[in-house]
């Protein structure tokens, strides 16, 4: 497994949690697994449209280096590899959801548009 030249410094917990959830792929994978449940690679990266396989793959990595996604692979021909959300990567849905919603009310009222509804989250966006 990789391993950085340098340890972080994180003194604050806020900072681990943002150290997390900080990638811009990392929200939008966690909301995919949750909504799809198990799921393979090809899948997912269909769901995310524009990601590419290198970002992916990268972000991927680090969600299982912290224990939010579990990858299974199966030893078969041809290989199967599955994605699914851990324990801890479950528990993280309901902030995620919550940050959804706040973002969308202070989106709106800062663009004067409104996000439309999210596919994996519970944020219901509203026109006008």
């Amino acid at each position: 497994m990789y391993k950085p030249k340098l340890e972080k410094d994180i003194r604050c917990p806020l900072e681990y949690g943002l150290d997390i959830f900080g990638g811009k792929w990392t929200s939008r994978i966690l909301c995919v697994l949750s909504t799809q449940g198990t799921i393979r690679y090809s899948q997912l990266r269909r769901d995310l449209a524009d990601v590419t396989d290198a970002v992916l793959s990268a972000a991927l990595k680090d969600l299982i280096a912290n224990d939010m996604v579990e990858r299974i692979q199966y030893n078969e021909i041809p290989p199967r590899v599955e994605y699914s959300l851990t324990d801890k990567g479950r528990s993280a849905l309901p902030l995620l959801q919550s940050i959804c919603r706040w973002s969308g009310v202070f989106f709106k009222d800062e663009t004067d548009t409104s996000i439309p509804h999210c596919q994996h989250c519970d944020y219901r966006g509203h026109a006008g």
